[in-house]
């Protein structure tokens, strides 16, 4: 199958509403614009560095989301262009993401990442701390930062019960904020779960978003 057949192939098990994010790191050039010529205008990458390398080498039509950690120090060189951060982690990131928005003169789209799976992680927030995020950042009144959504991770195992419980607490997540948090706010509407291994399961739960490479590019 050729890069296009695949991405077909899967767009095709997705429910209307949910996006396929091409994943293209560590992939050349060539297999990028072999996708992008077939349409998708959706890519991201994990690193910022990465990122800007793609976003100088290829078309500009593009939209680059960051789903990588992203470090404070790196934000002022994605924000002028990135289409959506899916890694906001801390009240401190976010300050700095509003920073550089604004002398970008935009509004960045976000998701809050969340840490539900078993291995060990730096990164994400985790279930116990979400409540005292969200009350911090309300309280700061960001007028840079659109939060979307939430994005997060299930665990790399092979126990697929595992995998659609911590979709479930991911989803779960999703609609407290929704309906206590973000009731007025009609784009907060996006769960980015699901990746190569485990979309499938994730779409069952609820995903709008999944974020999909090594099955693409075989």
């Amino acid at each position: 199958m050729t890069i296009i057949e695949r991405i077909i192939a899967v767009k095709h098990q997705l429910p209307k509403g949910c996006e396929l994010i091409i994943v293209s790191k560590n992939r050349p050039f060539e297999q990028i614009l072999e996708a992008y010529k077939g349409g998708n205008r959706i890519f991201a990458e994990n690193r910022v560095q990465n990122l800007l390398e793609r976003y100088e080498q290829l078309p500009k039509d593009i939209n680059w989301h960051l789903i990588g950690h992203l470090q404070t120090n790196k934000v002022k060189y994605i924000a002028p262009f990135v289409s959506m951060i899916h890694s906001l982690d801390s009240i401190k990131l976010a300050i700095e993401i509003d920073k550089q928005a604004a002398n970008n003169n935009r509004i960045i789209p976000c998701l809050l990442q969340l840490h539900v799976a078993q291995e060990e992680s730096k990164f994400g927030i985790t279930p116990e701390s979400i409540e005292r995020f969200v009350a911090e950042f309300k309280q700061n009144e960001f007028k840079n930062i659109e939060i979307r959504g939430v994005m997060g991770m299930a665990s790399f195992v092979d126990d697929k019960d595992q995998i659609k419980m911590e979709f479930k607490k991911i989803k779960s997540i999703f609609d407290h904020l929704k309906s206590e948090v973000f009731s007025q706010n009609t784009e907060f509407s996006s769960i980015s779960m699901g990746m190569s291994s485990d979309y499938l399961l994730a779409v069952e739960e609820g995903s709008t978003m999944v974020r999909i490479g090594s099955l693409l590019f075989e």
